[in-house]
Protein backbone atom coordinates (compact mmCIF):
# COMPACT_ATOMS: atom_id res chain seq x y z
CA UNK A 1 0.00 0.00 0.00
CA UNK A 2 1.46 3.36 -1.05
CA UNK A 3 2.13 6.08 1.47
CA UNK A 4 -0.14 9.19 1.19
CA UNK A 5 2.89 11.48 0.87
CA UNK A 6 4.34 9.47 -2.04
CA UNK A 7 2.17 11.29 -4.54
CA UNK A 8 3.71 14.60 -3.45
CA UNK A 9 7.16 13.36 -4.48
CA UNK A 10 6.24 13.01 -8.14
CA UNK A 11 6.95 15.86 -10.56
CA UNK A 12 3.72 17.53 -11.74
CA UNK A 13 2.76 16.53 -15.29
CA UNK A 14 2.68 20.13 -16.46
CA UNK A 15 6.25 20.65 -15.29
CA UNK A 16 7.29 17.40 -16.99
CA UNK A 17 5.78 18.60 -20.26
CA UNK A 18 7.49 21.99 -19.97
CA UNK A 19 10.87 20.36 -19.29
CA UNK A 20 10.45 17.99 -22.23
CA UNK A 21 9.50 20.82 -24.60
CA UNK A 22 12.40 22.93 -23.35
CA UNK A 23 14.85 20.09 -23.96
CA UNK A 24 13.49 19.59 -27.48
CA UNK A 25 13.88 23.32 -28.12
CA UNK A 26 17.47 23.13 -26.89
CA UNK A 27 18.10 20.15 -29.16
CA UNK A 28 16.69 22.10 -32.08
CA UNK A 29 19.00 25.04 -31.35
CA UNK A 30 22.03 22.74 -31.21
CA UNK A 31 21.11 20.98 -34.47
CA UNK A 32 20.44 24.32 -36.16
CA UNK A 33 23.71 25.83 -34.95
CA UNK A 34 25.85 22.99 -36.25
CA UNK A 35 23.95 22.09 -39.43
CA UNK A 36 22.93 25.52 -40.74
CA UNK A 37 26.42 26.57 -41.96
CA UNK A 38 26.81 23.27 -43.82
CA UNK A 39 23.31 23.10 -45.27
CA UNK A 40 23.38 26.71 -46.49
CA UNK A 41 27.04 26.66 -47.60
CA UNK A 42 27.38 28.11 -51.08
CA UNK A 43 30.36 29.98 -52.53
CA UNK A 44 29.75 33.64 -53.22
CA UNK A 45 32.23 36.20 -54.54
CA UNK A 46 35.37 34.14 -53.97
CA UNK A 47 38.26 36.46 -54.91
CA UNK A 48 40.23 35.02 -57.84
CA UNK A 49 42.90 36.80 -59.90
CA UNK A 50 43.02 36.81 -63.71
CA UNK A 51 45.84 37.93 -66.01
CA UNK A 52 46.51 37.97 -69.74
CA UNK A 53 45.70 39.92 -72.91
CA UNK A 54 42.74 42.22 -72.34
CA UNK A 55 40.51 40.69 -75.02
CA UNK A 56 41.16 37.19 -73.64
CA UNK A 57 40.53 38.40 -70.10
CA UNK A 58 37.22 39.97 -71.11
CA UNK A 59 36.05 36.83 -72.91
CA UNK A 60 37.16 34.50 -70.09
CA UNK A 61 35.61 36.73 -67.43
CA UNK A 62 32.26 36.62 -69.17
CA UNK A 63 32.42 32.84 -69.56
CA UNK A 64 33.45 32.30 -65.94
CA UNK A 65 30.70 34.59 -64.67
CA UNK A 66 28.13 32.56 -66.56
CA UNK A 67 29.47 29.21 -65.42
CA UNK A 68 30.25 30.14 -61.82
CA UNK A 69 26.91 31.89 -61.21
CA UNK A 70 28.28 34.44 -58.76
CA UNK A 71 30.69 32.12 -56.99
CA UNK A 72 33.80 33.84 -58.39
CA UNK A 73 34.80 37.50 -58.19
CA UNK A 74 37.62 38.11 -60.65
CA UNK A 75 40.35 40.66 -59.99
CA UNK A 76 42.69 41.63 -62.81
CA UNK A 77 46.42 41.50 -62.08
CA UNK A 78 49.41 42.29 -64.28
CA UNK A 79 50.90 38.84 -64.78
CA UNK A 80 51.48 35.39 -63.33
CA UNK A 81 54.02 36.65 -60.83
CA UNK A 82 51.54 39.16 -59.46
CA UNK A 83 48.90 36.43 -59.26
CA UNK A 84 51.20 34.13 -57.28
CA UNK A 85 52.04 36.99 -54.93
CA UNK A 86 48.35 37.70 -54.35
CA UNK A 87 47.71 34.03 -53.56
CA UNK A 88 50.63 33.81 -51.13
CA UNK A 89 49.35 36.92 -49.32
CA UNK A 90 45.84 35.40 -49.15
CA UNK A 91 44.36 38.23 -51.18
CA UNK A 92 42.88 35.70 -53.64
CA UNK A 93 42.19 31.97 -53.57
CA UNK A 94 43.63 31.26 -57.01
CA UNK A 95 44.21 32.70 -60.46
CA UNK A 96 43.47 32.25 -64.15
CA UNK A 97 46.42 32.97 -66.43
CA UNK A 98 45.64 33.47 -70.12
CA UNK A 99 47.87 33.72 -73.14
CA UNK A 100 50.04 31.33 -75.15
CA UNK A 101 50.25 28.92 -72.20
CA UNK A 102 46.96 29.17 -70.28
CA UNK A 103 47.13 28.07 -66.67
CA UNK A 104 44.96 27.97 -63.56
CA UNK A 105 46.67 28.48 -60.21
CA UNK A 106 45.17 26.92 -57.10
CA UNK A 107 46.13 26.84 -53.43
CA UNK A 108 44.96 23.65 -51.77
CA UNK A 109 46.68 24.79 -48.59
CA UNK A 110 44.12 27.58 -48.39
CA UNK A 111 41.06 25.53 -49.30
CA UNK A 112 40.71 22.17 -50.98
CA UNK A 113 37.09 23.03 -51.81
CA UNK A 114 38.07 26.14 -53.75
CA UNK A 115 40.96 24.30 -55.39
CA UNK A 116 38.50 21.72 -56.70
CA UNK A 117 36.17 24.48 -57.90
CA UNK A 118 38.98 26.19 -59.81
CA UNK A 119 40.10 22.86 -61.27
CA UNK A 120 36.62 22.48 -62.69
CA UNK A 121 36.82 25.98 -64.14
CA UNK A 122 40.13 25.01 -65.76
CA UNK A 123 38.37 22.15 -67.53
CA UNK A 124 35.60 24.44 -68.76
CA UNK A 125 38.15 27.01 -69.90
CA UNK A 126 40.12 24.38 -71.80
CA UNK A 127 36.95 23.18 -73.52
CA UNK A 128 35.99 26.71 -74.50
CA UNK A 129 39.43 27.61 -75.83
CA UNK A 130 39.60 24.48 -77.98
CA UNK A 131 36.13 25.16 -79.36
CA UNK A 132 37.22 28.68 -80.36
CA UNK A 133 40.42 27.42 -81.99
CA UNK A 134 38.60 24.75 -83.98
CA UNK A 135 35.91 27.20 -85.08
CA UNK A 136 38.54 29.67 -86.25
CA UNK A 137 40.42 26.96 -88.16
CA UNK A 138 37.22 25.74 -89.80
CA UNK A 139 36.27 29.25 -90.86
CA UNK A 140 39.70 29.73 -92.44
CA UNK A 141 39.59 26.32 -94.11
CA UNK A 142 42.79 25.31 -92.33
CA UNK A 143 43.74 22.22 -90.42
CA UNK A 144 42.93 22.44 -86.71
CA UNK A 145 46.02 23.03 -84.55
CA UNK A 146 46.91 20.80 -81.58
CA UNK A 147 44.50 20.97 -78.67
CA UNK A 148 45.07 23.65 -76.07
CA UNK A 149 45.83 22.35 -72.58
CA UNK A 150 45.05 24.42 -69.51
CA UNK A 151 47.55 23.40 -66.85
CA UNK A 152 46.48 23.41 -63.20
CA UNK A 153 49.31 24.35 -60.82
CA UNK A 154 49.06 24.13 -57.05
CA UNK A 155 51.23 27.02 -55.85
CA UNK A 156 50.46 26.39 -52.14
CA UNK A 157 50.10 22.60 -51.86
CA UNK A 158 49.08 20.73 -48.76
CA UNK A 159 51.78 19.14 -46.62
CA UNK A 160 52.56 15.48 -47.17
CA UNK A 161 51.71 14.87 -43.52
CA UNK A 162 48.18 16.19 -44.12
CA UNK A 163 47.36 15.32 -47.74
CA UNK A 164 43.59 15.80 -47.36
CA UNK A 165 43.87 19.14 -45.56
CA UNK A 166 41.68 18.10 -42.64
CA UNK A 167 44.16 18.66 -39.82
CA UNK A 168 43.47 22.32 -39.09
CA UNK A 169 39.72 22.03 -39.64
CA UNK A 170 39.29 19.09 -37.28
CA UNK A 171 41.45 20.67 -34.59
CA UNK A 172 39.22 23.73 -34.07
CA UNK A 173 36.31 21.93 -32.37
CA UNK A 174 38.56 20.19 -29.79
CA UNK A 175 40.32 23.53 -29.30
CA UNK A 176 36.98 25.18 -28.50
CA UNK A 177 36.06 22.35 -26.13
CA UNK A 178 39.48 22.56 -24.50
CA UNK A 179 39.14 26.28 -23.91
CA UNK A 180 35.65 25.83 -22.48
CA UNK A 181 36.64 22.94 -20.22
CA UNK A 182 39.62 24.92 -18.95
CA UNK A 183 37.54 28.01 -18.25
CA UNK A 184 34.76 26.09 -16.50
CA UNK A 185 37.14 23.91 -14.48
CA UNK A 186 39.18 26.90 -13.33
CA UNK A 187 35.98 28.70 -12.33
CA UNK A 188 34.99 25.78 -10.09
CA UNK A 189 38.33 24.63 -8.76
CA UNK A 190 40.29 27.86 -8.24
CA UNK A 191 39.22 30.20 -5.45
CA UNK A 192 39.97 33.87 -6.00
CA UNK A 193 39.45 35.84 -9.19
CA UNK A 194 43.08 36.93 -9.49
CA UNK A 195 44.24 33.37 -8.99
CA UNK A 196 41.94 32.40 -11.84
CA UNK A 197 43.73 34.92 -14.03
CA UNK A 198 47.01 33.22 -13.23
CA UNK A 199 45.46 29.79 -13.83
CA UNK A 200 44.14 30.82 -17.26
CA UNK A 201 47.56 32.11 -18.32
CA UNK A 202 49.32 28.94 -17.15
CA UNK A 203 46.65 26.75 -18.74
CA UNK A 204 46.99 28.55 -22.08
CA UNK A 205 50.79 28.51 -22.05
CA UNK A 206 51.15 24.83 -21.15
CA UNK A 207 48.19 23.82 -23.31
CA UNK A 208 49.70 25.58 -26.32
CA UNK A 209 52.98 23.72 -25.87
CA UNK A 210 51.23 20.37 -25.59
CA UNK A 211 48.83 20.92 -28.50
CA UNK A 212 51.62 22.15 -30.75
CA UNK A 213 53.58 18.99 -30.02
CA UNK A 214 50.54 16.79 -30.73
CA UNK A 215 49.01 18.60 -33.73
CA UNK A 216 52.27 19.68 -35.30
CA UNK A 217 54.96 17.27 -34.22
CA UNK A 218 52.87 14.10 -33.91
CA UNK A 219 49.97 14.44 -36.36
CA UNK A 220 51.69 16.79 -38.81
CA UNK A 221 48.55 18.92 -39.11
CA UNK A 222 50.39 22.20 -38.47
CA UNK A 223 53.36 23.47 -40.45
CA UNK A 224 54.14 26.80 -38.83
CA UNK A 225 56.91 25.74 -36.49
CA UNK A 226 56.63 24.49 -32.92
CA UNK A 227 56.95 27.74 -30.98
CA UNK A 228 54.78 29.98 -33.14
CA UNK A 229 52.08 27.30 -33.33
CA UNK A 230 52.27 26.90 -29.56
CA UNK A 231 51.80 30.66 -29.15
CA UNK A 232 48.77 30.67 -31.44
CA UNK A 233 47.17 27.63 -29.79
CA UNK A 234 47.87 28.89 -26.28
CA UNK A 235 46.41 32.29 -27.06
CA UNK A 236 43.34 30.63 -28.58
CA UNK A 237 42.81 28.57 -25.42
CA UNK A 238 43.08 31.68 -23.28
CA UNK A 239 40.77 33.64 -25.59
CA UNK A 240 38.07 31.03 -25.00
CA UNK A 241 38.71 30.30 -21.30
CA UNK A 242 39.31 33.84 -20.05
CA UNK A 243 35.85 35.25 -20.88
CA UNK A 244 34.25 32.32 -19.03
CA UNK A 245 36.24 32.88 -15.84
CA UNK A 246 35.75 36.62 -16.28
CA UNK A 247 31.97 36.42 -16.45
CA UNK A 248 31.93 33.97 -13.54
CA UNK A 249 33.91 36.46 -11.46
CA UNK A 250 31.57 39.24 -12.54
CA UNK A 251 28.11 37.66 -12.33
CA UNK A 252 28.63 34.29 -10.65
CA UNK A 253 27.42 30.85 -11.75
CA UNK A 254 25.49 32.18 -14.76
CA UNK A 255 28.76 33.26 -16.36
CA UNK A 256 29.60 29.65 -17.16
CA UNK A 257 26.88 29.68 -19.83
CA UNK A 258 28.99 32.08 -21.88
CA UNK A 259 31.15 29.22 -23.13
CA UNK A 260 28.47 26.85 -24.43
CA UNK A 261 26.21 29.60 -25.76
CA UNK A 262 28.69 31.98 -27.38
CA UNK A 263 31.79 29.95 -28.14
CA UNK A 264 30.27 26.55 -28.93
CA UNK A 265 26.82 27.22 -30.40
CA UNK A 266 27.49 30.59 -32.05
CA UNK A 267 31.17 31.18 -32.78
CA UNK A 268 32.30 27.65 -33.61
CA UNK A 269 29.81 27.07 -36.48
CA UNK A 270 30.83 30.44 -37.94
CA UNK A 271 34.58 29.76 -37.70
CA UNK A 272 34.94 28.82 -41.40
CA UNK A 273 37.35 26.07 -40.38
CA UNK A 274 36.06 23.64 -43.02
CA UNK A 275 35.37 26.07 -45.87
CA UNK A 276 36.18 29.72 -46.63
CA UNK A 277 34.09 32.44 -45.02
CA UNK A 278 32.63 33.25 -48.45
CA UNK A 279 30.68 29.99 -48.23
CA UNK A 280 28.57 31.34 -45.36
CA UNK A 281 25.58 33.59 -45.90
CA UNK A 282 26.74 37.21 -45.64
CA UNK A 283 27.69 38.72 -43.27
CA UNK A 284 28.15 35.70 -41.00
CA UNK A 285 31.43 34.61 -42.54
CA UNK A 286 33.02 37.93 -41.61
CA UNK A 287 31.32 37.97 -38.21
CA UNK A 288 32.82 34.59 -37.37
CA UNK A 289 36.34 35.98 -37.84
CA UNK A 290 35.82 38.31 -34.87
CA UNK A 291 35.48 35.38 -32.46
CA UNK A 292 38.24 33.09 -31.15
CA UNK A 293 37.35 29.92 -33.15
CA UNK A 294 37.35 31.76 -36.49
CA UNK A 295 40.44 33.78 -35.67
CA UNK A 296 42.27 30.64 -34.53
CA UNK A 297 41.39 28.73 -37.71
CA UNK A 298 42.58 31.60 -39.91
CA UNK A 299 45.76 32.14 -37.89
CA UNK A 300 46.77 28.47 -37.89
CA UNK A 301 46.24 28.26 -41.65
CA UNK A 302 48.27 31.43 -42.21
CA UNK A 303 51.12 30.14 -40.08
CA UNK A 304 51.08 26.73 -41.79
CA UNK A 305 50.73 27.67 -45.45
CA UNK A 306 50.83 31.44 -45.93
CA UNK A 307 53.80 32.92 -44.06
CA UNK A 308 53.69 35.99 -46.34
CA UNK A 309 50.10 36.80 -45.40
CA UNK A 310 49.31 39.54 -42.88
CA UNK A 311 48.12 37.67 -39.77
CA UNK A 312 47.76 40.79 -37.63
CA UNK A 313 43.97 40.65 -37.44
CA UNK A 314 43.57 37.12 -36.00
CA UNK A 315 46.37 37.76 -33.50
CA UNK A 316 44.57 40.93 -32.37
CA UNK A 317 41.21 39.17 -32.12
CA UNK A 318 42.61 36.41 -29.91
CA UNK A 319 44.55 38.92 -27.83
CA UNK A 320 41.50 41.16 -27.36
CA UNK A 321 39.31 38.28 -26.17
CA UNK A 322 42.04 37.13 -23.78
CA UNK A 323 42.69 40.56 -22.30
CA UNK A 324 38.99 41.34 -22.14
CA UNK A 325 38.26 38.14 -20.25
CA UNK A 326 41.12 38.67 -17.82
CA UNK A 327 40.01 42.25 -17.19
CA UNK A 328 36.54 40.97 -16.34
CA UNK A 329 38.12 38.75 -13.72
CA UNK A 330 39.93 41.75 -12.22
CA UNK A 331 36.73 43.80 -12.22
CA UNK A 332 34.90 40.89 -10.59
CA UNK A 333 37.64 40.66 -7.97
CA UNK A 334 37.23 44.29 -6.90
CA UNK A 335 33.45 43.99 -7.02
CA UNK A 336 33.39 41.07 -4.61
CA UNK A 337 36.30 42.30 -2.50
CA UNK A 338 34.83 45.72 -1.88
CA UNK A 339 31.10 45.18 -2.01
CA UNK A 340 28.61 42.42 -1.34
CA UNK A 341 30.82 39.45 -0.41
CA UNK A 342 34.47 38.44 0.00
CA UNK A 343 36.25 37.04 -3.03
CA UNK A 344 36.61 33.58 -1.52
CA UNK A 345 32.90 33.38 -0.75
CA UNK A 346 32.04 34.44 -4.28
CA UNK A 347 34.21 31.68 -5.66
CA UNK A 348 32.67 29.05 -3.39
CA UNK A 349 29.22 30.24 -4.38
CA UNK A 350 30.01 29.33 -7.94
Amino acid sequence: MSHPDAMKMHTPLLRVAVIAVALVALLGVIVLAFSWPTVTAEPKDLPVAIAGPQDAVDAASQAIDQKADGAIELTTVDDRSAAVDAIEHREVYGAVILGAEPEVLVASGGSTVVAQLLTGIAGNLEEGLNAQVQAAAAAAGAQAPPAVEVVVTDVVPLAESDPRGTGIATSIFPLVLGGMIGGIAISFLVIGALRRVFAVVVYGAVGGLVLSAVLGGWFGALQGGYWVDAAALGLALMAIAAPITGFVALIGRAGIAFGPLVMLLFANPLSSANAPKEFLVAPWGEVGQWFPPGAAATLLRDLSYFPSADATFPWLVLGAWTIGGLLLSVVGHFRTAGAAEPDAEAAVAV
